[in-house]
């Protein structure tokens, strides 16, 4: 990716004992166990619900509830630099992702969870920025940023197939808890290396942390956390039905309408009001709620059908993230060479993101069937890869060019809690509720010819008929669903097509 020779390049914050040329393979093992850390593992939710007495909803709380910390440290991570040394970022946030690793492996309280992989997410992105602030100058010596984030969401993406796969082999071959200790000794591992090849110099003027507005920061989260509590439980409690979701709707309302009348007199606001002006921000939200709700299937649909359908198991459900790596690093690559290299338009890339979703969603409609063998599965799952890691890409290069600086990074954090946590959960909830509509209606369809008179019916039972009836009314639904979605990343394409024009 037009990176500097191994001479060329040094870490400051590296003791002098570590040859150059190994120093930036240092900060990127580092970076990758980060990666690897968190507080829960979606990888194994299903063995968790199993061996505990949380919902199948509670772990998914306390998995947007990392997210979301990670999307909040980006207002105020250069704050962060300037207040603590490389070594002292590196020993916190290892200490404290190895005991939210702990407690989450030990506790069965729902609120301690979700506390704990908040603040594990928070802490393992600020340890990611530090590692790849300092890989900047090696990946791209120029100052690129369109071939920084390139290496970004690659790091990323990459990051998240591989650890899945890996905590699936562990909870397959051991136990789920055993993902925990084995994030616990990486992060022994880590504290280990960074007390030993790590000095406390600075990289910029110390700076203590007055100024920073964490009520700010407070109410963002909470907003965040409402939202995403009212599209997670909301099926589980019948949406407005309950107290608890009308609350949480209710918090979500008002903690965003305070923060933005907070944001109109103070000095220095968390989120200012003007960043959400930006028409490039605007765009960029609407455009991940629409996109998200294209690839919802990949949290919904996809596992139904692999698990309730095909009757595959975690291993082989898990196997196939090979495919969605091997899209998000040819994704990657394209857009390094298009849009970095050759410096195609942002909206010609967007367009052929979405050529590639709508690709992923007329294959998978086209092809669903009882006996689909596995390698039919590889190419959808590529494509999805592939048009992902592109959006991403293009739309963060395209906010860093259109947003100054002064608020980028107050853009980066609404871009990261609305695709990271807001839009997917809003999709995943939307689709849930359509696919119980649509399996229904299908449902009654289908079994309004069985009675006493048909005699293709009377050779089962009553149990054996419903059950027949359930799954021929879900793989319907199924496909129907992946019909309806083809639609819409068919217009959507068109749109942008027409937008480019």
């Amino acid at each position: 990716m037009g990176y500097t020779t191994p001479q060329q390049f040094d870490v400051p914050a590296i003791r002098e004992i570590v040859p150059c040329r190994l120093k930036p393979w240092v900060l990127l093992a580092m970076v990758i166990v980060y990666q690897f850390s968190g507080g829960i593992y979606l990888a194994a939710v299903n063995e968790m619900v199993g061996s505990t007495a949380l919902l199948q909803e509670d772990i998914m709380m306390a998995g947007y509830a990392s997210f979301i910390g990670m999307a909040l440290v980006f207002a105020i991570i250069f704050r962060l630099k300037s207040r603590f040394s490389t070594r002292a970022t590196f020993i916190i946030c290892s200490t404290i992702l190895l005991l939210c690793n702990l407690v989450a492996m030990s506790t069965r309280s729902v609120p301690l969870l979700i506390v704990a992989c908040f603040v594990a997410g928070f802490f393992r992105m600020w340890a990611t920025f530090e590692c790849n602030s300092l890989l900047h100058p090696w990946i791209s010596p120029q100052h690129n940023f369109h071939i920084f984030f390139c290496y970004i969401f690659l790091l990323v993406q990459g990051c998240i197939s591989l650890s899945g796969m890996a905590h699936a082999y562990i909870a397959y071959i051991m136990d789920w808890q055993y993902i925990h200790l084995f994030v616990v000794g990486l992060m022994l591992v880590v504290m280990i290396a960074v007390a030993l090849l790590f000095n406390g110099r600075r990289i910029y003027p110390f700076m203590p942390l007055y100024g920073v507005d964490w009520l700010g920061m407070a109410l963002v989260g909470v907003m965040s956390m409402a939202f995403v509590f009212v599209c997670v439980y909301g099926d589980h409690y019948d949406w407005f039905q309950s107290e608890y979701i009308c609350v949480g709707a209710i918090i979500a309302i008002v903690a965003a309408l305070f923060n933005i009348w907070r944001a109109s007199f103070i000095r220095h606001p968390f989120i200012c009001n003007q960043t959400l002006r930006y028409p490039i921000v605007k765009f960029v939200v609407t455009l991940y709620f629409i996109y998200f709700f294209l690839i919802s299937p990949a949290h919904l649909l996809e596992h139904i059908y692999m698990e309730g359908i095909l009757g595959y198991d975690l291993i082989h459900s898990a196997s196939l993230n090979w495919a969605v790596l091997a899209g998000t690093i040819a994704g990657a690559w394209f857009t390094w060479r298009i849009f970095c290299i050759h410096h195609w338009h942002f909206l010609t890339m967007m367009t052929i993101a979405f050529v590639a979703t709508a690709a992923y969603l007329i294959i998978f409609y086209l092809t669903i069937d009882y006996r689909l063998p596995k390698t039919f599965l590889i190419l959808p799952l590529f494509l999805r890869g592939f048009g992902y890691v592109i959006v991403a890409i293009v739309l963060l290069a395209a906010m860093q060019k259109r947003v100054p600086f002064p608020h980028f990074f107050q853009a980066v954090t609404v871009q990261n809690i609305v695709c990271a946590s807001l839009a997917g959960a809003f999709g995943t909830a939307v689709l849930n509720e359509l696919l119980k509509f649509v399996c229904n209606c299908n449902a009654m369809h289908l079994s309004s010819a069985l009675d006493s008179v048909n005699t293709a019916a009377a050779q089962f039972s009553k149990l054996e008929l419903y059950a027949m009836v359930q799954q021929q009314a879900l793989i319907i639904s199924v496909k129907e669903l992946f019909g309806v979605l083809t639609m819409v990343g068919i217009v959507c394409t068109i749109l942008l097509m027409l937008r480019k024009s």
